[in-house]
């Protein structure tokens, strides 16, 4: 499920370059599944799901014996991916590959972390065999930072903690491998890009990346909250996750692990080489 997101969509073509058989599933079967073009020799089969409708995911799951879930954060996670669990378990699926998030904890200061845990409970409950993956801050999610940086500013309420970054298409060839590989399934991983790195580091590396300089503002959690929700016009409960988030990364410093080597036998792709292959978007 999410073939057609960030880190579903990578997780696609990494499982076509492996010559797995994979079924991509999407609510809008009739439209081309990003970059899945004509020239690929290797095409997935594509099927009509919809995680607020059971019976699609019935026939969706049908013959499959392993699935990946990832859905887009939002209110109505939990219930969405509860039921696709569910489906899951009725459809006889063996194994499930689910992304969570860090500090995915019953009493964790993030909401959409309780609601993966929330989530997780649910596999357990339903006996389904499967694996956790707990990946820190998307890379592809600084693209959104680029209206800012383009006026030299960054805002924050991070002040000095460092962040955990990493790349979805890492994310995607860590579950590529759990999928295909039975000897690594099972348990749970948290997965980091090779460095953390505070905002203000990196307000300087977008100041070298532009040729402009950049400069990061912290703010307090509630000025940045309000912020989000009056200028960057984000919904209310998004707002309220970025805040958290930031502030968990400043109550339980993030340092970098290396699961992501140990599983793909590879270093994960550098924060430094995503700017710079993003660069045109950021000036």
């Amino acid at each position: 499920m999410g073939a057609t997101g960030a880190t579903g969509n990578a997780l696609l073509h990494s499982l076509l370059a492996l010559g797995a058989p994979v079924r991509a599933l999407t609510r809008t079967p009739h439209e081309p599944i990003p970059g899945i073009g004509a020239a690929h020799r290797a095409r997935p089969e594509v099927r009509y799901a919809d995680a607020a409708d059971p019976d699609s995911l019935l026939a969706a799951f049908e013959g499959a014996s392993r699935l990946f879930l990832t859905m887009a954060n939002g209110p109505a996670q939990v219930e969405l991916e509860t039921r696709v669990v569910d489906m899951a378990a009725r459809a006889g699926v063996e194994h499930v590959v689910k992304i969570s998030a860090p500090a995915a904890e019953p009493a964790s200061p993030v909401a959409v972390s309780r609601g993966h845990h929330a989530v997780e409970e649910r596999l357990r409950a339903r006996g389904l065999s499967h694996t956790v993956l707990r990946p820190y801050a998307f890379m592809q999610n600084l693209l959104r930072l680029a209206p800012g940086i383009a006026q030299g500013v960054m805002l924050g309420a991070m002040g000095r903690a460092p962040c955990n970054y990493i790349d979805c298409r890492d994310i995607a060839d860590v579950a590529a491998a759990v999928l295909t590989r039975p000897d690594i399934e099972g348990g749970a991983f948290a997965l980091t890009g090779p460095e953390a790195v505070s905002h203000g580091e990196l307000a300087r590396r977008m100041s070298v990346l532009t040729g402009h300089p950049v400069r990061y503002v912290n703010l307090a959690p509630d000025e940045l909250r309000d912020h989000l929700v009056r200028h960057a016009r984000m919904p209310a409960w998004l707002a309220d996750h970025v805040t958290e988030i930031q502030q968990l990364a400043v109550a339980r410093p993030e340092y970098p692990n290396d699961t992501v080597s140990r599983i793909l036998g590879r270093p994960p792709r550098t924060l430094d080489a995503f700017l710079h292959e993003h660069r045109d978007n950021f000036r």
